[in-house]
Formats: C-alpha cells, structure tokens, sequence
C-alpha cells in the first residue's frame, strides 16, 4: 500500500547521526503476549532504567495508542491487523530518530509481527515473548476483562475467544509467572547490551526503591 504522486525527501541530518548524538543505536523491542503477562508494567520499568541511564526511548503501549492513533479501530481480526500495521509504522519513525522504542501489544498473529520484524529489518525488531499461563493472568485481572469475555460482554478477546500465535523463536522469552519484574526487567536490559543497542556499561545498577509486583 503506497501514496501516489509522492517522493521521498531524503534529509541531511541521518539517522547514523541521531544515533551518534544520542549515544546508542535505535531498535524496536517489541513485548508481545496475553493481557495480564507482564507487558507494560516490564515495558515501562525498562524505559525508566533507560531514561535514567541517559537513554532516548519512548514506550508505545497497546491501551494508550486506541486512544488516538487507533481510536477508530475495533477488535476484529481486520481491525488488529491494522492495529499493528500503524503501529509498526509508527515505531519505524522513532526508531529512525535514533529511540529505543518499547511496543507492549498482545499483537495475537504471528503474521502482524513478522510483518513489523521485516519493515523494520531484522537488526532493529526484538521479539520479547511475556509468556503467563492464561489462568495466571486471569488471576492478575485488574481489568476485570476476563470476567466480562466469559461473561460474554467482550467478543474476540484473547485467551478466551480469540486464539494467540505464540512466538515460535524470540529473541528473548520472559516466563513473567515465575520471574520477579526485576529479573525480567534485567533480561530485556542484558538483551540490549547483547545486541549492541545500549552500551555495555549501561543499566547495570539496580533501580532505586522496591519495584511494583509484575501485573
């Protein structure tokens, strides 16, 4: 799908430059798995250790973004494959602005994923698999969304009447059942390092304070 009658304007200022002035790489770590794993509560906490370590990021989480760029779509499966279209697009600019950006979407098709993992290019799209039994995260329920799709007030909702792709190699998987937030939060943080993204000497210290339990 492409505008006609456009040209791209190829600006002097790159993104090798952006990455050089911000003092690490951009990359996309995309959280995905059912509602209650753990996405956006370790999404947010990994963006927090990063801005305190001086880093560029911004966290675009799956609630916020049905809020504006997405407020016009519903819940069928059309509509959540334009759903992560968007938001792909969208990360794509940021991650040209040289951000670490962390993208928290149950995002349920494996093909909507790889769709994002290919416009991005492999070297930029971190697949982190959050994955929680459904009754864990049924428990956790702070929503109460599950009550109401079994109660059948929700349609399609994910765990219940809606199937889940499960990653089948993701960069890192997060067993976020068993692990605390601060170990999970490590992980994603090591993952960067790994990768070359943040440099080896960033976010090693322990966040200051108690961190939340992983909801």
């Amino acid at each position: 799908m492409k505008s006609s009658n456009t040209v791209w304007h190829h600006a002097t200022v790159t993104r090798a430059r952006r990455e050089h002035l911000n003092g690490h790489h951009g990359a996309l770590v995309w959280l995905t798995g059912l509602s209650g794993s753990g996405k956006s509560t370790v999404a947010h906490q990994v963006e927090e250790l990063l801005h305190q370590a001086g880093c560029r990021t911004f966290v675009l989480d799956g609630d916020n973004v049905r809020h504006g760029l997405c407020a016009d779509l519903g819940f069928s499966d059309a509509a959540r494959h334009e759903n992560i279209r968007r938001v792909g697009e969208a990360a794509k600019l940021f991650v040209e602005a040289g951000v670490v950006v962390l993208a928290a979407f149950i995002s349920p098709f494996e093909a909507d994923r790889e769709r994002v993992r290919k416009l991005l290019g492999a070297g930029d799209f971190l697949e982190v698999y959050c994955r929680c039994p459904v009754d864990v995260c049924e428990a956790r329920d702070v929503k109460g969304l599950y009550r109401r799709a079994r109660a059948g007030e929700i349609a399609n909702f994910t765990g219940i009447s809606s199937p889940y792709e499960a990653p089948v190699a993701p960069d890192l998987e997060l067993h976020t059942s068993v692990m605390s937030l601060d170990e999970s939060v490590a992980a994603v943080l090591a993952l960067l390092r790994a990768r070359g993204v943040i440099p080896e000497t960033a976010c090693h210290a322990p966040v200051s304070g108690a961190l939340p339990p992983l909801s």
